[in-house]
């Protein structure tokens, strides 16, 4: 099952980067360029999703990209994630 949540990239003043995203509750990002942050990006949304799916198949709506305010030096990318849903995946 492929999962898609828009993430909120920040540019630090050090160079590196977050990102969190506004639908998935406490999942945050972070890398030393912004390659490394999508990337955790990506496994820690998998991670948030997978933890989820053992408690509920109730998953967060997914918000418009226009209801998503942004601070200066923030912007919006989607990520996508693929679960593998099977008999025993959670073992």
């Amino acid at each position: 099952m492929t999962f898609r949540y828009p993430a909120v990239f920040q540019k630090k003043e050090d160079g590196s980067y977050t990102a969190y995203f506004p639908d998935l509750s406490m999942c945050t990002a972070k890398g030393q360029t912004l390659d490394d942050c999508i990337n955790d990006a990506i496994a820690e949304c998998r991670d948030w999703i997978q933890t989820e799916l053992l408690d509920t198949l109730d998953m967060p709506p997914v918000s418009d990209f226009d209801d998503i305010e942004l601070k200066e030096n923030e912007h919006i990318r989607m990520i996508g994630v693929i679960v593998r849903l099977y008999e025993g995946w959670d073992e």
